[in-house]
């Protein structure tokens, strides 16, 4: 009898518990997404809205629009619904891809047979996100022009400050009339770490083309394959982006197809950009997201009110470190081996202009700054007669001195 009385009691309990477990997964989940916005946008890249939003205890419904925060040549709606469990959280839903300028104009509105469709997982206590997103094949054709995509795949999972990011896409493939650009399978393998409002943050990503074919009456290209390596780190003192670009083999389609026209790699690192002026200028983003709207995100006359920072984030001298340059060439029958640096000055940056760098004499005001020097090793004797020198010259200097070229103290000929 005693037992039996225990029974509503534990009954009542159990059921208080699950309804606080239930809103407490609820409410992580909503502060969890808005701070995940919040960090998206914290670098000044992207502009990210809620359209709608409804919370609930056992469930959550909303929409979200992502588009780049500059040209704004695409947008992405995002739609979900999410179940709340005691543990976590399962998210269902859509993407509804629009495009936008240059883009709309070329190919028009996009239609889709039906919305790709996303699934995910958010585990309440830990804070872990799972997603994963599959596109269906399809085709847009319009005036000449048709954009083909096939068999495209994402995952994106991780923790606050630390997202990883896999994208797959079998192919893709641009028409225009009698040229055709086609790409695949492509592979995008990203991690992003970083502390909060993005003031510290590493990023690294390896982008991997196996197949690229450019057709146009004039050139057929294969490059086979086609590999971008790149770490970006953002410390207290600098920002500084390092960089492999690693071709396979590059085919000339009719003229040459068994023989590669090059093949080889180019490893370079930039650095000296004052990290307190890109802070400055991701906040001045930031706000410049904040003024806009859904159909113009920038305000105009941005690049002006952004140059004073971006002109500041030139203003430790940065350096162009070109570490290994290895190409080959087994058409022509001769290889490059070439390093070395060039260098921005710094001094007197209130003489520049970013809104006039479309003007021939800021354009040359620019190229007043670059010093530097390229040597390229053991080049072949036909460099030498390409570019004026001694025969017996194997070891060329390139100087580059207030914006113009000198190899081995002689001006460059005049091709």
């Amino acid at each position: 009898m005693r037992k039996e009385r225990l029974i509503v009691p534990a009954l009542a309990l159990l059921t208080a518990a699950w309804l606080v477990a239930q809103l407490v997964s609820s409410v992580l989940f909503e502060r969890n997404l808005s701070r995940a916005l919040a960090d998206l946008q914290a670098r000044g890249e992207w502009r990210v809205k809620r359209i709608s939003s409804d919370s609930g205890w056992l469930s959550s419904q909303g929409a979200l629009l992502l588009s780049p925060l500059l040209g704004r040549p695409w947008r992405l709606e995002l739609n979900y619904d999410a179940r709340h469990g005691v543990l976590a959280s399962d998210i269902k839903g859509t993407l509804r891809p629009r495009l936008d300028g240059a883009f709309q104009q070329a190919l028009g509105n996009v239609s889709l047979a039906s919305m790709p469709r996303w699934e995910g997982r958010y585990h309440t206590y830990s804070g872990r996100f799972d997603m994963d997103a599959a596109l269906a094949p399809f085709v847009i054709a319009q005036r000449g022009r048709e954009l083909a995509v096939r068999g495209a795949r994402l995952q994106l999972h991780g923790v606050y400050g630390d997202w990883r990011l896999n994208a797959q896409l079998e192919q893709l493939a641009l028409s225009d009339h009698d040229a055709r650009l086609a790409l695949g399978p492509v592979t995008l393998e990203s991690r992003y770490t970083y502390i909060d409002g993005a003031y510290h943050f590493n990023q690294h990503d390896l982008l991997s083309i196996e197949r690229l074919t450019l057709v146009h009456p004039k050139l057929n290209l294969t490059f086979a394959p086609l590999v971008l390596h790149t770490d970006m780190a953002l410390d207290e003192r600098e920002l500084r982006i390092d960089g492999e670009l690693t071709l396979g083999d590059v085919l000339l389609s009719e003229d040459a197809p068994d023989t590669a026209a090059l093949n080889g790699s180019v490893k370079m690192a930039l650095s000296g950009l004052n990290a307190d002026a890109v802070r400055r200028v991701f906040s001045q983003l930031r706000k410049e997201t904040s003024w806009g709207d859904s159909n113009m995100p920038v305000a105009d006359g941005v690049l002006k009110r952004l140059e004073p920072a971006l002109l500041d984030v030139l203003s430790d001298s940065p350096r162009l470190a070109i570490s290994a340059v290895a190409l080959n060439s087994p058409l022509l029958g001769f290889s490059v081996d070439a390093d070395g640096a060039l260098f921005f000055d710094a001094r007197r940056l209130g003489e520049l202009s970013l809104s006039d760098l479309d003007q021939p004499a800021m354009q040359a005001r620019f190229l007043d700054r670059l010093d530097g020097d390229i040597t390229w090793h053991n080049a072949p004797t036909v460099a030498a007669l390409w570019l004026g020198l001694p025969l017996s010259a194997h070891e060329f200097t390139f100087d580059l001195i207030r914006g113009s070229w000198r190899v081995n103290g002689r001006a460059l000929p005049d091709w």
